[in-house]
């Protein structure tokens, strides 16, 4: 597979979008995309807006009338077009491996994803990619290596630990390392293994905060979400799976109003149409996904408890964010439709998924499209608002004022 990125200032070539405009070989560093409608990120939207774009960075943003085009700038006439902010995943799993890693992180960028959170099985020795900027590849953020209790015959990439002492150890670790979150599993995996105690998580979340440090949860059951929350949890890194929340975890969570919500969804258990991978898979890989693309009533059920659960959460103002749990560089268009299935709006999906997500990761300069924030957005050849699916009609990916080269088939 061939990544290239063609950068929006300086000498720019037609690509996509910009398919047959003529750019001048003298092209100022300074772009104007106009017409579009903006999706601002923040639930606000501008029709007919402009963006403009200096380096990496944008320096307008507002409607026609309210923006200011420098002389010389190229101008890119996006009419009919929707614009809205790059995705960010707060929770994925991603390969081990150097090389894989970055491949991982450019997957992501064709999507229109543009910064993650790795969510506790990461190598240390690969986090010094976080403050690399790989032209055409994601931001990358990371939990580092995770805390559990030990699971024989699971992965080893966590910390397992067995008591207090263990756990603020592991804290300590993580925290020589620099990792952005502390994450921990409280699951016994249907009943194989033990799982963290309150003794022991809530020693973990003590450590972790003395260190500056936020946790984020694995979780299953109601009961472990409550005492979670009670021990001071930061983040609960998916949404109760063993029964309906009832109005006590409700009421706790308008009790800690910055608890953040990362429901990852699983999959609906119906069969649905995959033909917009066609463009970015290859023909093996979309047939494998077909073959397990089929209703099935467990998951549906499975499901229905998760959806509900959101539903009630989101109604009483959680604060909510978007994560997919797993590799699939296309999963958040897939989490994003789920969570408009479970009752909520187009634009509060965008708005966990973009503004929430970025402050959640504490990347100040992305998540909204307005002055000073990196240039990274998404061009879509239909409205999201109308209909969530709108997301995956690509036009064109910026990422820090750069074009994605979409023109490839990702291999």
């Amino acid at each position: 597979m061939r990544w290239t990125s063609v950068v929006v200032v300086g000498a720019i070539v037609s690509l996509g979008f910009l398919a047959g405009f003529a750019i001048p070989a003298s092209a100022q560093s300074v772009t104007a995309f106009e017409g579009a409608r903006l999706i601002v990120g923040d639930g606000g939207v501008i029709e007919s807006a402009t963006l403009v774009v200096d380096g990496t960075k944008i320096a307008q943003a507002g409607g026609a009338n309210d923006v200011r085009v420098p002389a010389g700038a190229t101008r890119v006439n996006l009419a009919g077009k929707t614009v809205m902010p790059m995705i960010i995943d707060t929770h994925v799993h991603l390969s081990r491996t150097r090389e894989a890693l970055i491949q991982d992180l450019k997957l992501r960028a064709y999507y229109g994803v543009g910064a993650v959170l790795s969510m506790g099985t990461d190598p240390y020795e690969l986090l010094d990619i976080r403050t690399q900027a790989i032209p055409g590849a994601a931001r990358f953020l990371s939990a580092g290596r995770g805390i559990t209790m030990p699971e024989p015959g699971r992965t080893t990439a966590p910390l397992w630990i067995t008591n207090e002492a263990e756990g603020r150890k592991a804290v300590q670790e993580i925290a020589e390392h620099k990792a952005d979150v502390v994450k921990i599993w409280v699951d016994t995996r249907d009943g194989k293994y033990k799982k963290l105690t309150p003794e022991i998580y809530a020693a973990i979340i003590d450590e972790a905060h003395k260190r500056g440090l936020r946790v984020s949860a694995h979780i299953f059951d109601l009961e472990d979400a409550k005492g979670l929350i009670r021990a001071g949890i930061d983040a609960l890194a998916h949404g109760v799976r063993d029964k309906d929340i009832d109005d006590d975890l409700v009421a706790m969570f308008k009790q800690h109003l910055n608890l953040v919500l990362t429901p990852n969804l699983p999959d609906r258990g119906v069969k649905v149409d995959l033909s917009w991978l066609q463009a970015g898979l290859s023909a093996g890989e979309v047939a494998k996904l077909e073959s397990v693309n089929y209703d099935r009533p467990t998951a549906q059920f499975f499901y229905g408890i998760q959806a509900r659960n959101l539903a009630k959460l989101n109604a009483a103002g959680v604060r909510i964010t978007l994560g997919t749990d797993g590799n699939r560089p296309w999963g958040p268009h897939e989490e994003m439709l789920d969570m408009v299935l479970a009752g909520m709006t187009p634009m509060e999906v965008i708005v966990a998924a973009t503004r929430n997500s970025a402050e959640f990761l504490r990347i100040a300069d992305a998540g909204t499209l307005q002055a000073g924030k990196s240039a990274d957005f998404i061009v879509l050849d239909a409205n999201p608002l109308d209909d969530i699916t709108n997301t995956r009609r690509i036009s064109a990916v910026i990422l820090r004022g750069a074009a994605v080269d979409r023109t490839q088939p990702v291999r």
